[in-house]
């Protein structure tokens, strides 16, 4: 039977799939933005069923994680104790180093709806993914959000691990590091560090992909995406006079053919950006004069009159920086345009049969609230990285049932060693003399 898990504030979809690749059934995803659920459902639910169920007790939507967990307390309870995993980031934009990392920030405080969940439903084992600046923000109880959650853990009787870990270790072309945390129950992994269990079965989990030991760069991620000679116009768009990109045929990597199994068709998701000439100058400029895979230098910004601090193009023989949620943050690294939402999900590590639904972008007032397509892909967790932490997971849980299986055996044979003796007593009794 296939471990259980619960993935909280789960974007699009991108931890779900890679603990379900990895051999997870999800029971549910909690997302409260419709565009994000809508791409999560269709990838999901609609397509792969069988891999991941949905209690018949929830409606199948968009949820606040805070009102779900207030509205089916009752149906939560009942699953205390028989859900192999908890998973989930938390929303990160209020302990992101680019944001403004106010401790009153609203978003910040879901940390503790996500250790509700945890005490409610007493999962065997916890993850929790975020950002870096997990453990630097300060906690308004003192200390960092890490060690605050590292003692709520404790108190509620869970062991943890935690560290950072790059996504491009293993085989994601993206750098993006991230601050991971495993919690246990206390004393089901005696002398185990999950963390460094993970690092040492890295090679291996490369090699299994066929993605070889070195990090893989954008051109091996992206380079059988190209513009056609003949342009065609994107399906969906094409009355707006979007251009789109085409696979070509042959994978030119072995990363590529990965992210090509289970997809046959034209990916989704490839419509081009228009820019004017004096932006396509501008970013041919930066692609023959600027330091690749950084962003632009202040002094190469005053040159060409640009504010926007995060504007990167990209080193075709290294892995991306972290994908970010806007679309014009990386020039292409052979071409001078943004990027299509494809390329930032290969780059992610997304398969080309994973679709995304929602508008393509959300400017003005509209952003903050909004969750494109870009930013469903930007949020997600990577599924590669997903997949290999799921297959750790897996072998956490293997350990905690074996130790359950001995201790109940022992059990059971010190019960018959008693049922023994306390025959051999009474038979003793019988004979004995008057």
């Amino acid at each position: 039977m296939a471990p259980t898990c619960i993935d909280l504030f789960a974007g699009c979809g991108g931890l779900s799939l890679g603990l379900g690749s990895s051999g997870f059934s999800t029971l549910f995803g909690v997302e409260a933005h419709p565009d994000a659920f809508s791409t999560y459902r269709h990838n999901l639910l609609d397509r792969q069923g069988d891999a991941h169920s949905w209690p018949a007790w929830l409606e199948k939507r968009a949820w606040y994680a805070q009102d779900l967990l207030a509205l089916h307390q009752k149906e939560l309870l009942a699953l205390r104790g028989t859900v192999d995993l908890i998973a989930g980031g938390p929303p990160c934009q209020g302990f992101s180093m680019n944001g403004l990392r106010r401790p009153d920030d609203p978003r910040s405080r879901m940390v503790d709806v996500y250790l509700q969940y945890v005490e409610t439903v007493r999962p065997r084992l916890v993850l929790l993914e975020n950002v870096v600046g997990f453990r630097s923000m300060k906690h308004r109880t003192g200390g960092t959000y890490s060690d605050y959650v590292t003692k709520r853990f404790d108190y509620l009787g869970y062991e943890s691990w935690s560290d950072i870990l790059r996504a491009a270790d293993w085989g994601v072309p993206q750098r993006r590091p991230r601050f991971v945390l495993i919690a246990a129950l206390k004393g089901t992994l005696p002398g185990i560090d999950p963390i460094q269990r993970m690092r040492v079965g890295r090679k291996a989990f490369l090699e299994a992909r066929g993605l070889g030991r070195g990090l893989i760069g954008a051109q091996a991620a992206i380079s059988d995406l190209v513009e056609n000679a003949m342009p065609s116009l994107d399906a969906e768009w094409g009355h707006l006079g979007f251009r789109m990109l085409r696979r070509a045929e042959v994978a030119l990597s072995p990363y590529q053919r990965l992210m090509r199994v289970g997809g046959r068709e034209q990916p989704s998701d490839m419509r081009l950006p228009r820019h004017g000439t004096t932006s396509i100058q501008r970013m041919q400029d930066i692609l023959d004069n600027c330091e690749r895979g950084v962003c632009l230098r202040p002094e190469d910004r005053s040159r060409l009159g640009i504010k926007k601090r995060s504007t990167t193009p990209l080193d075709p023989t290294a892995p991306a920086p972290t994908i970010s949620t806007l679309p014009d943050d990386f020039i292409h690294y052979s071409r001078p345009r943004a990027m299509t939402v494809r390329e930032h999900a290969r780059l992610q590590s997304f398969p080309d049969w994973f679709s995304f639904l929602g508008p393509y972008t959300t400017g003005g007032s509209r952003r903050k609230d909004a969750c494109p397509r870009f930013t469903q892909v930007g949020n997600a967790v990577p599924p590669l990285l997903a997949e290999a932490l799921g297959e750790m997971l897996s072998g956490l849980l293997l350990v905690q049932k074996n130790d359950e299986f001995a201790q109940l055996t022992q059990g059971v044979n010190m019960g018959r060693e008693n049922t023994t003796d306390f025959r051999e007593v009474a038979d003793s009794d019988l004979v004995a003399p008057l």
